[in-house]
């Protein structure tokens, strides 16, 4: 596998300006700045560099090269692989996010598929439905990751772009195959539950009214105290944990707004009968836990060439200032020669180990390393 990076920006264009693999890349990992995504000659501008290359990617809320963090940007990485290959394919616009994922996976061919990366829509995608139709068409034995695409704190519109297509309201897939690419995932978090576990009594799809029988609102107003003011914000600081039954594992569903009445709006599904309690940060947690997502992989594959790091938005917003050290901690990992890209998301989606489902989360770091033997 052959792997180069550049970056634009603003004052300087696209650079390095000399690239080995302009005329041999077969696909192009593309992230950025929603505006930069949606320009009409993103795509063309890539397309000219990188001329027989799929281009794959999505608007985010903070682009990963290396062990950096960028804003304003677009990194393209560039990937050649030497025994593997790829096919991309999207739905736009779909009547639900259940039957997105279903089209989707029937879209792609089946035949030696080793691995799925996802893309989607960041605001208009119901990540547990989206997973749901996915599956339901997929191999059982063909593992996907990805995430939902971001666009900074704005929450307004995102972007994902496959090939010429970029549109606000479209999922996309690429289809990774062949027997000696090697693909490892891991998803962590790194929060600290605290207060005491609840029963979910009343909510809808997304939306929690009630747990053990009292307002969801007024509950998180009581444990936030003064914070509260900050909401629907500061519930970016403090997610739900949630499971099902004892014993099971669990993910963590993030706040992302107030209806006008009254429900907590998430990121993900809070069925009714499931178990939450809330989550707090720790710094440190949050850090050995993207360190642990890497370890995860290292482990199950040795050596990484390319490592894609999806982690949440609200890692970001939390972390603030230390926010690098959660790449650097993953970079610390692989070695040297391991090309890192990826996003800051509006959701991630891994399996909780090795031969699970796919599943949606809020909160965590997501990586996905690919080699090729």
């Amino acid at each position: 596998m052959h792997i180069e990076q550049i970056i634009w920006n603003e004052g300087t264009g696209w650079l390095p300006a000399q690239r080995k693999l302009a005329e041999s890349a077969q696909l192009v990992l593309l992230f950025g700045a929603p505006e930069l995504i949606a320009r009409h000659n993103t795509f063309q501008d890539i397309k000219k560099i990188y001329p027989g290359a799929y281009v794959f990617g999505c608007s985010t809320s903070g682009n990963i090269y290396r062990s950096q963090i960028l804003d304003d940007t677009l990194v393209a990485t560039a990937v050649r692989f030497e025994y593997s290959r790829v096919a991309v394919a999207h739905i736009v616009r779909s009547e639900s996010s259940f039957s997105a994922g279903r089209d989707l996976a029937r879209a792609l061919p089946h035949e030696e598929l080793t691995h799925v990366l996802v893309l989607s829509d960041g605001l208009n995608v119901n990540g547990n439905e989206f997973m749901k139709g996915l599956l339901a068409e997929l191999p059982a034995q063909v593992a996907v990751t990805g995430g939902l695409a971001g666009d900074g704190k704005g929450f307004e519109k995102t972007f994902v772009i496959s090939n010429q297509v970029t549109d606000s309201h479209m999922v996309a897939a690429l289809g990774l195959y062949g027997q000696r690419l090697k693909v490892a995932y891991s998803s962590q978090g790194g929060w600290d539950a605290f207060g005491p576990e609840r029963l979910v009594t009343r909510s809808r799809g997304n939306v929690l009214y009630e747990m053990d029988g009292r307002s969801a609102l007024e509950l998180y107003k009581l444990y936030l105290g003064d914070l509260a003011e900050n909401l629907p914000a500061a519930g970016m600081r403090f997610p739900l944990n949630l499971r099902s039954r004892e014993g099971d594992t669990s993910v963590i569903r993030t706040v992302l707004g107030i209806n006008d009445d009254g429900g907590l709006v998430f990121g993900g599904d809070i069925p009714e009968g499931t178990y939450v309690r809330l989550m707090k940060a720790n710094y440190d947690r949050l850090i050995h836990g993207a360190h642990s997502a890497a370890e995860d992989c290292r482990r199950a594959v040795g050596k990484a060439e390319l490592a894609l790091l999806i982690s949440c938005t609200a890692r970001r917003y939390v972390l603030k200032q230390r926010t690098e050290e959660e790449v650097e901690a993953v970079q610390q990992v692989f070695d040297q020669d391991t090309v890192l890209t990826g996003f800051y998301s509006f959701g991630e989606i891994c399996p909780h180990g090795v031969g699970g489902p796919a599943e949606f989360h809020n909160q965590s770091m997501t990586i996905t390393t690919l080699t090729e033997e």
